[in-house]
């Protein structure tokens, strides 16, 4: 189970993470408000533009028709007149005269001459066959009543059933009495002047298109033919045409769709022009826009993206380098390295300056360490780190002997010649014990005037060899005041003759009582139990 402290660890960001997260997320941010700006500047530009774009679409086609219907009056108003001067022109001739001025003029889908009492004298073209028919009324209006110029709303023919208008204009003989009038019509379902000059009318690839609505509301031309006739007044646009104004504005259409609608008047005859662009096609583009702004701008942020993380690594580095450092230093000896220079002057000056520490704080280590692992007298290794080396050797499974010795008649030593002089001899003993071992092996002051020796790979018998040579040389040294010094020694092996520290040292301290009650000045090996 891992420790509390290291699944911590695990859980803090890193400098390096937080470095390029900082960065990224500001570039990020910084880009989506840009982007945001973008987006609304482009749609509310698009939105402005399409507007005065459909508003002058929409007069430019409302003068038109102005201009159309003023045309196909004045029209009618000439030949009013020559029909009022014509007495007694034939019926062929009439004919004549109105296949001549329909196809000229290609104003109206039909024409008529009809008499004051409502009787149709003559038709073109003549495959109608309306001729000699009866029409007292046109449009709701008595033809044998009203004498002005007549501009009907759209209605239904009742000899073709197809939505029409008509446009009518009475004529007088020479003493100024009424005659009847001459009658053109525009069949709104089927091709006409209008369509002529302004195109089919079908919806762009931006979504955009036009509709004419008549003074009553209804609607004359549309891009769908299946809505010709239909009642809009409860579009805000078609009532603001209604009340003769102009202008652009974003509204709801009768179906419930947004739109960006230029609409304006036309004085001729009261109808009105539209001019709309969908919405949902405007932020289609507006997305587009965007989406080329992020594909061109996709690059160079993956470009800065990479710089981050490049600098951000480089930031870091001496920072990260440091902090695995000190905790390395924490947990075990660790060589300091070689200071590299930096480019950045913060990094670098940090980095000499933590170096320098961390080697003052080394070397104090070191003291403590080796105060806190030698024996202040002798300079050997003390106890514990003897009892420490020994156990992680049996737990290596390495095979070492031990030697356990003690000098002889210490206490006279001290009782006799002082503290001073035993010290002397303590430190006599390390000298020559250390001299006569090697650099691997691991001596020890045990405690008092009590030695043990770790000779590593070594056996009894070998052991029994540098056992007698510490023990001659001790016995042939001298120390102050001409003292004659002998040490007692015990040996055991491991494993061969114990399997754990305690018995180990047991065994060899068994073997030091016996070379002691043997005489002294003597070394013994353990016996194999």
């Amino acid at each position: 189970m891992p420790k509390r402290g290291s699944r911590g660890q695990r859980n803090k960001l890193s400098l390096t993470t937080l470095l390029i997260g900082l960065v990224s997320l500001s570039v990020l941010l910084t880009s989506t408000i840009l982007l945001l700006a973008s987006y609304q500047s482009k749609r509310q530009s698009l939105i402005d533009t399409t507007l005065q774009l459909n508003y002058t679409n929409a007069n430019k086609m409302s003068q038109t028709i102005d201009s159309l219907f003023r045309s196909m009056r004045t029209s009618l108003q000439y030949s009013a007149k020559a029909l009022s001067g014509t007495n007694e022109m034939s019926i062929s001739d009439r004919d004549e005269y109105l296949d001549l001025l329909r196809n000229s003029s290609n104003y109206f889908n039909s024409m008529a001459i009809i008499d004051g009492k409502g009787i149709i004298q003559n038709v073109s073209p003549q495959r109608l066959g309306t001729a000699g028919k009866e029409v007292n009324t046109i449009a709701g209006v008595d033809i044998s009543i009203s004498q002005t110029p007549f501009l009907s709303e759209p209605y239904r023919a009742s000899t073709t059933g197809r939505l029409i208008v008509i446009m009518t204009q009475p004529y007088f003989d020479g003493k100024g009495h009424y005659r009847g009038v001459i009658a053109g019509t525009l069949n709104l379902q089927d091709h006409n002047v209008l369509t002529m000059i302004f195109g089919s009318n079908n919806v762009d690839t931006e979504g955009s298109y036009y509709y004419i609505v008549g003074s009553d509301g209804k609607i004359l031309f549309h891009p769908d033919r299946s809505r010709i006739g239909q009642d809009v007044r409860a579009n805000k646009v078609v009532q603001k045409l209604l009340e003769g104004k102009s202008g652009q504005e974003r509204v709801i259409n009768t179906r419930g769709v947004e739109m960006l609608a230029g609409y304006s008047n036309v004085p001729a005859n009261g109808w009105g022009v539209v001019v709309e662009s969908s919405n949902a096609m405007l932020n289609e583009q507006v997305s587009g826009h965007i989406k080329n702004i992020l594909w061109y701008i996709l690059m160079p942020f993956v470009l800065l993206l990479m710089a981050v993380i490049l600098i951000a690594h480089e930031l870091a580095r001496p920072f990260v380098f440091l902090a695995n450092l000190v905790n390395k230093i924490g947990k075990e000896k660790v060589e300091l390295p070689e200071r590299k220079p930096h480019w950045n002057r913060e990094a670098d000056l940090l980095t000499k300056t933590v170096l320098l520490a961390l080697a003052d704080f080394q070397k104090h280590t070191d003291q403590l360490t080796q105060e806190a692992l030698t024996d202040s007298l002798t300079g050997l290794t003390n106890r514990r780190n003897f009892e420490n080396t020994m156990d992680q050797w049996i737990g290596e499974g390495k095979s070492f002997s031990l030697i356990v010795m003690d000098v002889d008649k210490f206490k006279f030593v001290n009782d006799t010649y002082g503290h001073q002089a035993g010290d002397d001899v303590l430190r006599q003993v390390a000298n020559v014990i250390s001299a006569s071992v090697r650099p691997k092996d691991i001596c020890c002051r045990y405690g008092g005037e009590e030695f043990v020796v770790l000779l590593a790979k070594t056996t009894v018998k070998d052991a029994y060899i540098v056992a007698e040579r510490v023990r001659k040389a001790v016995a042939i040294g001298e120390v102050n005041h001409g003292l004659p010094i002998t040490v007692s020694q015990g040996i055991a092996h491991f494993p061969s003759q114990a399997r754990s520290s305690d018995h180990l040292f047991h065994l060899a301290d068994q073997a030091l009582y016996k070379a002691k009650e043997s005489g002294r000045n003597r070394t013994v090996i353990a016996e194999l139990q």
